[in-house]
């Protein structure tokens, strides 16, 4: 029988890789071994954005991997685009927050909305690792409230000047073009947001704080202000009122990657408490002879399965041009608190040795808490999986 993509939800783990997608795990997970991994702890010691390995990783074309070719890109599909993620992820959860930043957030929505003359100029400079991007929607005092956007854009002749300030913007400090939502008419609610370009070095725009974070350090995360900043009025992505649409459906991708982040990060931390039970030795034999550390690894790497599942049926819908606002809410809920669950034990299972940076078990907990809040918290993903059930 031929399988359609309404049989999604009975397709076996196998029909949603296929050797090419096997292939560039393998490719990305020999790069992220010898390249990010070595220096993960360092790069969380000193809160240092690793700009070697996105030049490096831009010369694999990873940061081009679900661009089109015709802008330079890869031309791969969004599964292998997951699969990137979580292997980075589990090398290095700040150096896999930052590239799931600038790939699904800081590249895609130009990409997906932007002019023709857009797509030029930024997606070929973003996907080559030239450039980096970032995407300003969250604000102080809105969070997760996306449509009271407090930064405006006011058409002023033949530009826009934006005022305002974004709050939490991963890669802001080093991004070279930034995404930006501001209210074109307030009047309109959700309907009067639209998203803009704006360079770096653009006057009226400024970094206004860094954010010092329990994890994900190596990965920047500050404020942008803009005080009468004036951008081009071709600036604009899409169309005047079109920004929150676009930004639903960007975020709808992007829960798929913070997923796979999750998923990478809760992976390296089950690899890291399975390794430590094989070789540590308590009462005359290693830990992972008794049940309880047995019970707590036969959880953990089935939660993990089952987290990958949702979340490679998720990529999978993706692929095949099908809305996944249940789909992706859902894996990246469960991806995200599995992940959580996972560090959390094996902390446990390191025992005093889990507590103290000597070990990396400490940074896989701290960075995997973010997963659970960045992207959309944890209550607003059952929030959105709830009006998907039809309550």
């Amino acid at each position: 029988m031929t399988m359609t993509v309404h049989d999604a939800d009975v397709l076996p783990y196998s029909e949603f890789l296929t050797e090419e997608h096997h292939a560039i795990r393998e490719m990305v997970r020999d790069f992220a071994t010898r390249e990010i991994a070595p220096k993960a702890a360092e790069v969380d010691r000193n809160a240092r954005f690793p700009e070697e390995t996105f030049k490096a990783l831009g010369k694999l074309d990873l940061l081009g991997l679900p661009i089109s070719t015709e802008y330079g890109g890869a031309g791969a599909d969004y599964r292998s685009y997951a699969i990137a993620v979580e292997e980075i992820g589990r090398a290095c959860g700040s150096t896999g927050l930052s590239y799931a930043a600038h790939v699904s957030l800081g590249t895609n929505p130009i990409y997906l909305f932007g002019t023709e003359e857009q797509k030029k100029k930024y997606v070929p400079k973003l996907a080559s690792g030239e450039w980096l991007g970032c995407w300003a929607l969250t604000e102080p005092g809105t969070g997760s409230d996306a449509s009271s956007q407090k930064t405006t854009a006011v058409l002023d002749g033949d530009s826009w000047v934006l005022n305002g300030t974004k709050q939490f913007i991963t890669n802001g400090s080093h991004a070279h073009v930034a995404i930006i939502m501001a209210m074109t008419d307030k009047s309109l609610g959700s309907k009067g947001i639209s998203s803009f370009i704006v360079e770096k070095g653009t006057p009226g725009y400024s970094i206004a704080k860094t954010e010092r974070k329990m994890g994900m350090r190596g990965s920047p995360t500050v404020s942008l202000s803009f005080d009468n900043c004036r951008i081009p009025k071709e600036n604009i992505i899409g169309q005047v009122g079109e920004g929150y649409k676009q930004a639903l459906t960007t975020l709808e991708g992007g829960r798929i990657s913070i997923g796979a982040l999750a998923l990478g990060i809760g992976q390296a931390a089950f690899d890291s408490a399975l390794a430590y039970a094989k070789q540590r030795e308590a009462f005359g034999q290693s830990i992972g002879k008794f049940q309880f550390i047995q019970g707590y690894l036969a959880d953990m790497s089935t939660q993990l399965s089952a987290a990958r599942m949702l979340l490679y049926h998720a990529a999978w819908l993706k692929d095949h041009h099908k809305r996944v606002t249940l789909e992706g809410s859902q894996a990246k809920l469960y991806a995200s608190e599995v992940a959580s669950k996972v560090c959390n034990l094996s902390v446990q299972i390191h025992g005093g040795y889990g507590y103290i940076e000597d070990f990396p078990a400490e940074r896989f907990l701290r960075d995997a808490k973010l997963c659970e809040i960045g992207e959309g918290t944890s209550e607003i993903q059952r929030l959105l999986i709830a009006r998907q059930l039809g309550l």
